[in-house]
């Protein structure tokens, strides 16, 4: 499985959501996000516990990456429409994709950014299931 970097979080997901996903709220400078937060969002997805990884599959580590990069905030603004773009470039670089309306994914980035903490497991889970069902795999050429 293909991990998403920091320089690919800043160079891509960070510009086209800056770019594309504009709002009344710009979203601040990349040199701006708080120090290893980022860092340990992209990390948490790779973890293991007795040589096992905590987090199984591309579904599991796509939740977990989706709902740290929203719930974390590793950015002081714009982490909702990061946290959407680096979820779509993590599933294309692992040759997948969601096949949704972008309206309808930050409906879901605000549900999940206003989930309650005690709630994670359950939100993971509603990650997990979101993700299943626009989830497609990308043509090879």
């Amino acid at each position: 499985m293909i991990k998403i970097t920091i320089a690919e979080v800043q160079y891509i997901a960070f510009k086209l959501a800056k770019e594309f996903l504009s709002s009344n709220e710009p979203i601040p400078e990349f040199q701006s996000r708080f120090p290893n937060i980022l860092e340990s969002c992209l990390a948490v997805p790779f973890q293991k516990f007795d040589k096992k990884d905590l987090y199984r599959g591309l579904i599991q580590k796509a939740s977990i990456l989706f709902y740290l990069m929203t719930k974390n905030h590793p950015f002081q603004n714009g982490n909702k429409r990061i946290a959407m773009t680096a979820l779509l470039i993590f599933l294309y670089k692992n040759n997948k994709w969601l096949k949704i309306d972008s309206y309808e994914l930050y409906k879901f980035a605000v549900d999940v950014a206003k989930s309650q903490a005690e709630d994670k497991d359950l939100i993971l889970k509603g990650i997990e299931q979101f993700i299943r069902t626009y989830l497609i795999k990308l043509k090879q050429y």
